[in-house]
């Protein structure tokens, strides 16, 4: 047996550690930082104090709002550019899971004078012009967990498709996972992000590869989502779940290093088409999913299963259903405007996303349309077969 693991980086866990993030920067020398977040985070209070303080510290701050829900590649040029009229040395991100990926993304176009598509997750990294700055990040949802990956997803319009960039060094030198800048969070986006978490771990868990620290940490931050995720949705000041959920998010993402499968498959051409949120695509998608990898994954489920307090897959599925009932996720794929119209081209491209290999049953371009069909008819019956 053979693995090449990687564990993420220093992580500040905690209410109230954003107060400590000023002074961590000026105890790496850093002087000048873009801090790259969207126009809702930089309207927050908590924005306000974080620039007080990093002025307090010395640093001079300068901001990059200008970053899509799907970030594109023209976000990352105009964010690069802000980069070096600036004279930046480092890279804040704060935000969700587009602006932490906008913030990574823009770090690595810094440091390369390639296209960005030339660092897909599918080609061989090329070599770099210069070192790619350090990167701060500072998650605001609870879902993505890109603070802690070395990947980011960036949309490509043209193409109608959502494209995931790879490089060792976007990972972040240094996290903030402080519950306190989420509580404003609205109910139907803690829902949806949570539920991309929990996608991150279970298909991780699932994945047919050898990586038992991964699969510990996925069973885990599926257990930390089980008991939290439905009170950060009803109680968003309760500071325990939420810190609990941050937590749950940053481990799912450290988990999929050991892989994905169909429900991300699925939900990229969706997204990129749609513009769908990808937490709330995934959570529609996830019974489909896992309805479907039934024959190849019982047992695995059943093992996750003991440790959520559940009775085997059949108990597993059931929560699965239930959790989305009470976080009012929508039960079919037409919520999200998906059409019979649309199935044949949308099962081409998730055939052809980079998770469907691991997938842990095999899912050729006729599975993924008959997984989306069950979507849109709201029926898992047969799905197994």
């Amino acid at each position: 047996m053979q693995g090449n693991w990687r564990i993420p980086t220093e992580i500040l866990a905690g209410a109230g550690r954003l107060a400590e993030l000023p002074g961590r920067v000026r105890d790496c020398s850093l002087r000048r930082v873009l801090v790259v977040t969207d126009p809702g985070v930089a309207a927050l209070p908590f924005f306000a104090t974080l620039q007080a303080g990093l002025a307090r510290e010395g640093i001079e701050a300068a901001v990059f709002a200008q970053v899509h829900p799907d970030p594109v590649e023209a976000d990352i040029a105009l964010g690069a550019a802000a980069y070096a009229t600036h004279g930046a040395e480092a890279i804040i991100a704060i935000g969700g899971g587009s602006a932490l990926d906008a913030g990574k993304t823009i770090a690595l176009a810094t440091a390369t004078s390639r296209a960005l598509w030339d660092f897909e997750i599918t080609l061989s990294p090329p070599a770099l012009d210069r070192p790619v700055p350090p990167i701060f990040a500072v998650p605001t949802t609870a879902g993505t967990g890109s603070e802690v990956g070395r990947a980011s997803v960036i949309t490509r319009p043209d193409q109608r498709r959502k494209v995931i960039l790879l490089h060792p060094h976007m990972l972040p030198r240094l996290v903030v996972l402080d519950p306190e800048p989420t509580y404003g969070l609205p109910a139907s986006l803690t829902a949806w992000t949570g539920m991309d978490a929990l996608a991150h771990s279970l298909e991780a868990f699932c994945v047919p590869a050898w990586h038992p620290v991964a699969d510990g940490i996925a069973v885990e931050g599926m257990r930390l989502i089980h008991e939290n995720l439905a009170t950060a949705v009803q109680q968003p000041r309760e500071v325990t779940a939420r810190a609990q959920m941050l937590v749950a998010a940053a481990m799912g993402a450290t988990a999929f290093q050991k892989g994905l499968g169909a429900i991300h498959s699925l939900s990229h051409p969706i997204g990129a088409r749609l513009h769908a949120h990808h937490g709330l695509t995934n959570a529609v998608l996830l019974p489909y999913v896992l309805a479907y990898n039934r024959p190849a994954v019982e047992t695995r489920i059943g093992q996750a299963a003991r440790a959520l307090g559940l009775a085997g897959f059949e108990g597993f599925f059931a929560w699965t259903l239930e959790l989305r009932a009470t976080l009012n996720i929508p039960p079919t794929l037409a919520a999200l405007g998906v059409t019979e119209a649309m199935l044949d081209e949308l099962a081409a491209e998730a055939f052809a996303d980079p998770n469907t290999p691991d997938n842990p049953r095999p899912a050729d371009a006729a599975a993924m349309r008959r997984i989306l069909a069950a979507g849109l008819a709201g029926t898992t019956s047969g799905l197994a077969e």
